[in-house]
Protein backbone atom coordinates (compact mmCIF):
# COMPACT_ATOMS: atom_id res chain seq x y z
CA UNK A 1 0.00 0.00 0.00
CA UNK A 2 1.15 3.50 -0.77
CA UNK A 3 2.43 5.36 2.34
CA UNK A 4 1.27 8.70 1.00
CA UNK A 5 -2.24 7.34 0.72
CA UNK A 6 -2.19 6.24 4.40
CA UNK A 7 -1.04 9.68 5.55
CA UNK A 8 -3.83 11.34 3.62
CA UNK A 9 -6.43 9.02 5.15
CA UNK A 10 -5.14 9.69 8.66
CA UNK A 11 -5.33 13.43 8.11
CA UNK A 12 -8.90 13.10 6.88
CA UNK A 13 -9.85 11.06 9.95
CA UNK A 14 -8.19 13.57 12.32
CA UNK A 15 -9.95 16.46 10.62
CA UNK A 16 -13.27 14.65 10.95
CA UNK A 17 -12.65 14.00 14.65
CA UNK A 18 -11.54 17.58 15.39
CA UNK A 19 -14.34 19.30 13.47
CA UNK A 20 -17.11 18.88 16.08
CA UNK A 21 -14.95 20.21 18.91
CA UNK A 22 -13.83 23.16 16.84
CA UNK A 23 -17.43 23.97 15.89
CA UNK A 24 -18.50 23.90 19.54
CA UNK A 25 -15.66 26.22 20.50
CA UNK A 26 -16.54 28.64 17.74
CA UNK A 27 -20.23 28.54 18.74
CA UNK A 28 -19.36 29.24 22.37
CA UNK A 29 -17.20 32.13 21.32
CA UNK A 30 -20.05 33.51 19.22
CA UNK A 31 -22.42 33.24 22.20
CA UNK A 32 -19.98 34.95 24.55
CA UNK A 33 -19.29 37.69 22.10
CA UNK A 34 -22.94 38.15 21.04
CA UNK A 35 -23.26 41.96 20.85
CA UNK A 36 -27.01 41.83 21.41
CA UNK A 37 -26.60 39.96 24.69
CA UNK A 38 -23.85 42.33 25.80
CA UNK A 39 -25.99 45.36 25.03
CA UNK A 40 -28.98 43.86 26.84
CA UNK A 41 -26.84 43.27 29.93
CA UNK A 42 -25.50 46.81 29.80
CA UNK A 43 -29.04 48.14 29.35
CA UNK A 44 -30.30 46.24 32.39
CA UNK A 45 -27.36 47.46 34.48
CA UNK A 46 -27.87 51.10 33.42
CA UNK A 47 -31.60 50.85 34.08
CA UNK A 48 -30.95 49.54 37.59
CA UNK A 49 -28.48 52.36 38.28
CA UNK A 50 -30.94 54.93 36.90
CA UNK A 51 -33.74 53.66 39.12
CA UNK A 52 -31.46 53.83 42.16
CA UNK A 53 -30.42 57.40 41.33
CA UNK A 54 -34.06 58.40 40.80
CA UNK A 55 -35.03 56.88 44.17
CA UNK A 56 -32.18 58.71 45.90
CA UNK A 57 -33.19 62.00 44.26
CA UNK A 58 -36.82 61.53 45.32
CA UNK A 59 -35.76 60.85 48.92
CA UNK A 60 -33.52 63.92 48.82
CA UNK A 61 -36.37 66.04 47.45
CA UNK A 62 -38.76 64.91 50.18
CA UNK A 63 -36.17 65.42 52.91
CA UNK A 64 -35.35 68.90 51.59
CA UNK A 65 -39.03 69.86 51.45
CA UNK A 66 -39.53 68.61 55.01
CA UNK A 67 -36.48 70.52 56.27
CA UNK A 68 -37.62 73.71 54.51
CA UNK A 69 -41.11 73.34 55.98
CA UNK A 70 -39.64 72.85 59.46
CA UNK A 71 -37.38 75.86 58.95
CA UNK A 72 -40.34 78.03 57.96
CA UNK A 73 -42.27 76.95 61.07
CA UNK A 74 -39.62 76.66 63.75
CA UNK A 75 -37.18 79.38 62.68
CA UNK A 76 -39.49 81.97 64.24
CA UNK A 77 -39.87 80.04 67.50
CA UNK A 78 -37.64 82.45 69.48
CA UNK A 79 -39.56 85.48 68.22
CA UNK A 80 -42.89 83.78 68.97
CA UNK A 81 -41.70 82.90 72.48
CA UNK A 82 -40.86 86.56 73.10
CA UNK A 83 -44.30 87.59 71.85
CA UNK A 84 -45.88 85.34 74.47
CA UNK A 85 -44.67 87.82 77.10
CA UNK A 86 -46.74 90.48 75.36
CA UNK A 87 -49.76 88.16 75.35
CA UNK A 88 -49.25 87.48 79.07
CA UNK A 89 -49.15 91.19 79.90
CA UNK A 90 -52.32 91.84 77.94
CA UNK A 91 -54.07 88.97 79.72
CA UNK A 92 -52.95 90.33 83.12
CA UNK A 93 -54.33 93.74 82.19
CA UNK A 94 -57.68 92.19 81.34
CA UNK A 95 -57.82 90.08 84.49
CA UNK A 96 -56.90 93.05 86.68
CA UNK A 97 -60.32 94.57 86.01
CA UNK A 98 -62.99 93.00 88.24
CA UNK A 99 -66.03 91.50 86.54
CA UNK A 100 -68.32 94.01 88.27
CA UNK A 101 -66.29 96.91 86.94
CA UNK A 102 -66.30 95.47 83.44
CA UNK A 103 -70.05 94.99 83.51
CA UNK A 104 -70.71 98.55 84.66
CA UNK A 105 -68.02 100.22 82.58
CA UNK A 106 -69.07 103.20 80.49
CA UNK A 107 -67.53 105.76 78.20
CA UNK A 108 -63.78 105.87 77.84
CA UNK A 109 -63.19 103.15 80.42
CA UNK A 110 -65.46 100.74 78.54
CA UNK A 111 -63.72 101.62 75.26
CA UNK A 112 -60.35 100.95 76.90
CA UNK A 113 -61.42 97.51 78.09
CA UNK A 114 -62.86 96.61 74.70
CA UNK A 115 -59.68 97.84 73.03
CA UNK A 116 -57.52 95.60 75.23
CA UNK A 117 -59.79 92.62 74.51
CA UNK A 118 -59.55 93.33 70.78
CA UNK A 119 -55.76 93.62 70.98
CA UNK A 120 -55.49 90.23 72.68
CA UNK A 121 -57.71 88.53 70.10
CA UNK A 122 -55.79 90.13 67.23
CA UNK A 123 -52.45 89.07 68.74
CA UNK A 124 -53.59 85.46 69.24
CA UNK A 125 -55.02 85.33 65.70
CA UNK A 126 -51.76 86.68 64.31
CA UNK A 127 -49.74 84.08 66.20
CA UNK A 128 -52.04 81.31 64.99
CA UNK A 129 -51.61 82.40 61.37
CA UNK A 130 -47.91 81.81 61.88
CA UNK A 131 -48.38 78.36 63.38
CA UNK A 132 -48.50 79.30 67.07
CA UNK A 133 -51.63 77.99 68.78
CA UNK A 134 -52.87 78.54 72.31
CA UNK A 135 -53.57 75.46 74.43
CA UNK A 136 -56.97 75.15 76.11
CA UNK A 137 -56.35 72.53 78.83
CA UNK A 138 -59.22 73.47 81.16
CA UNK A 139 -61.22 70.31 81.94
CA UNK A 140 -58.84 68.06 80.00
CA UNK A 141 -56.85 65.12 81.34
CA UNK A 142 -53.39 66.19 82.45
CA UNK A 143 -50.80 65.61 79.71
CA UNK A 144 -47.15 65.93 80.83
CA UNK A 145 -46.16 66.59 77.22
CA UNK A 146 -48.31 69.74 77.10
CA UNK A 147 -48.90 70.73 80.71
CA UNK A 148 -46.81 71.46 83.78
CA UNK A 149 -48.55 70.76 87.09
CA UNK A 150 -48.02 73.53 89.65
CA UNK A 151 -50.26 72.21 92.43
CA UNK A 152 -53.01 69.70 93.19
CA UNK A 153 -56.60 70.58 94.02
CA UNK A 154 -58.52 68.12 96.21
CA UNK A 155 -61.88 67.53 94.55
CA UNK A 156 -63.77 64.24 94.93
CA UNK A 157 -66.26 65.20 92.23
CA UNK A 158 -63.75 65.59 89.40
CA UNK A 159 -61.86 62.65 87.84
CA UNK A 160 -58.37 62.35 89.22
CA UNK A 161 -55.71 64.03 87.08
CA UNK A 162 -58.03 66.57 85.44
CA UNK A 163 -56.87 70.14 84.77
CA UNK A 164 -59.11 72.31 86.97
CA UNK A 165 -57.18 75.58 86.86
CA UNK A 166 -54.91 77.28 84.31
CA UNK A 167 -52.29 79.52 85.89
CA UNK A 168 -50.56 80.42 82.64
CA UNK A 169 -51.62 79.59 79.09
CA UNK A 170 -49.48 77.22 77.05
CA UNK A 171 -48.67 77.41 73.35
CA UNK A 172 -47.49 75.05 70.64
CA UNK A 173 -45.75 75.83 67.37
CA UNK A 174 -46.32 73.23 64.70
CA UNK A 175 -45.96 69.87 66.46
CA UNK A 176 -43.69 71.20 69.21
CA UNK A 177 -44.44 72.72 72.57
CA UNK A 178 -43.41 76.35 72.62
CA UNK A 179 -44.41 76.74 76.27
CA UNK A 180 -46.26 74.24 78.46
CA UNK A 181 -49.41 75.36 80.22
CA UNK A 182 -49.01 75.87 83.97
CA UNK A 183 -51.98 74.17 85.56
CA UNK A 184 -53.58 72.92 88.75
CA UNK A 185 -54.64 69.28 88.70
CA UNK A 186 -57.46 67.58 90.58
CA UNK A 187 -56.71 64.99 93.23
CA UNK A 188 -58.86 62.55 95.20
CA UNK A 189 -61.64 62.15 92.66
CA UNK A 190 -62.69 58.99 90.78
CA UNK A 191 -60.32 57.55 88.22
CA UNK A 192 -61.01 58.45 84.64
CA UNK A 193 -62.98 55.86 82.69
CA UNK A 194 -61.51 56.64 79.27
CA UNK A 195 -58.04 56.82 77.80
CA UNK A 196 -55.14 54.41 77.78
CA UNK A 197 -53.66 55.92 80.94
CA UNK A 198 -56.89 55.36 82.91
CA UNK A 199 -57.12 51.77 81.74
CA UNK A 200 -53.55 51.19 82.87
CA UNK A 201 -54.30 52.61 86.31
CA UNK A 202 -57.37 50.34 86.63
CA UNK A 203 -55.34 47.32 85.61
CA UNK A 204 -52.60 48.16 88.09
CA UNK A 205 -55.19 48.63 90.82
CA UNK A 206 -56.76 45.25 90.04
CA UNK A 207 -53.36 43.59 90.00
CA UNK A 208 -52.50 44.93 93.41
Amino acid sequence: MDMNSNDTDNQNIESQVETPNGAATEAAAEVQADPVAVLEAEKADLKDKLLRVMADMENLRRRTERELADARIYAKANFARDMLNVADNIRRAIESVPEEARASAEGAFKALIEGIDLTERDLLNTLERHGVKKLEPQGQKFDPNLHQAMFEVPNPDVPNGTVVQVVQSGFVIGDRVLRPALVGVSKGGPKATNGAGAETEDNQSSAS
